[in-house]
């Protein structure tokens, strides 16, 4: 089992550091990216606990603190995308505000591991947030023993949800592209709980969008790449080398994006001169794409803090009908279209 000292010298940070990132130390304070680049490197090198430890004669202010759970999603059980961790920030920036703590986090590939999910049934927590959507057999265990969850993205379970809109997203991209003359539109993402990407909302809006514009949905130019990167990139070099290319693509996540440029760079495909490419997500290394990415920005922090806000609401008493709360998406124009 790896140890915090092993934690520090992969992120490049002292086993102190480590220590008060993981503990919510109100008194240190540090950037965003290195609070990021350690919690990647505790489930890389499968750091536990990643709960706080007990400690006797533990001050009355801090026993009374919240403690929050987290079930994130990832591919191949890492925690590497950039955008849930702006999400995880922001619920830990805004729970210290509030009293609480995130004391653990797992992810829903971890939890078909039944000595992990039954790990986190045995924690002690006050409320749960999940950023992903589950099986229904899991989400009952989870919401029988944790009465206050909150979701982001988990559509309409009985739960509070906060995210952003999904449809509304895919048609400002589609309709942006449209605006810049393009006609011929491919679509990069992928599906969750191991569904097709045709069940995806970004996707069924994609195609509700070309319809509506009057623009055909070409299923060859669809790149199902079920949110890996190096699939991703197959996916469009098969395209390019079809001999029929769409004049862009709309890929429904900013990494996703930037795999697609890295496949069409390598073609020596020019963008945007010969194709377009638009992301989703603005997550802070698009700006520095190659070139930098057209995207839209989905506000990653505030939905952690609506999440971090409504959760505690819930913990100390709110019984009022449950929330579906969206927040504003905007166009970020750069250079990829």
């Amino acid at each position: 089992m790896s140890s915090i000292r092993d934690v520090a010298r992969q992120a490049g940070v002292s086993p102190a550091t480590v220590s008060r990132i993981l503990n919510n130390d109100p008194t240190y304070k540090t950037t965003a990216e290195t609070r990021q680049r350690v919690l990647k490197t505790v489930t890389e090198l499968d750091y536990k606990p990643l709960v706080k430890r007990c400690r006797k004669n533990k001050p009355q202010s801090d026993a009374k603190r919240l403690s929050i759970g987290c079930v994130i999603v990832s591919t191949k059980g890492r925690y590497s995308d950039p955008y849930y961790m702006a999400i995880l920030s922001g619920i830990e920036q805004e729970l210290e505000k509030l009293g609480g703590a995130v004391t653990l986090v797992r992810t829903a590939q971890e939890l078909a591991n039944r000595e992990v999910l039954d790990g986190l049934l045995d924690t002690p927590l006050d409320g749960l947030v999940l950023m992903c959507q589950v099986n229904e057999a899991l989400f009952e265990r989870l919401h029988q023993k944790f009465p206050h969850i909150v979701g982001i993205d988990t559509g309409y379970m009985p739960i509070d949800s906060v995210e952003y809109d999904h449809n509304r997203v895919s048609r400002m991209a589609v309709e942006y592209l449209y605006g810049k003359g393009h006609r011929e539109i491919g679509f990069i993402g992928g599906g969750s709980l191991d569904k097709d990407v045709t069940k995806s909302r970004r996707y069924r809006s994609y195609c509700e969008t070309m319809t509506d514009l009057g623009l055909t949905v070409n299923r060859d130019w669809v790149v199902d790449c079920a949110w890996d990167d190096k699939l991703c990139m197959k996916g469009v070099s098969r395209i390019l080398s079809s001999g029929r290319v769409p004049t862009a693509f709309y890929a429904a996540s900013d990494l996703m994006a930037m795999a697609a440029l890295r496949a069409l760079y390598l073609a020596k495909v020019r963008v945007p001169q010969e194709v377009a490419v638009i992301g989703m997500s603005n997550i802070e290394m698009s700006q520095y794409a190659n070139p930098p990415l057209t995207t839209i920005d989905v506000p990653t922090h505030e939905l952690g803090v609506v999440v971090a806000q409504v959760l505690t609401a819930r913990i100390n008493g709110d019984t009022s009908l449950h929330k579906h709360i969206l927040l504003p998406s905007e166009l970020i124009e750069r250079d990829s279209v």
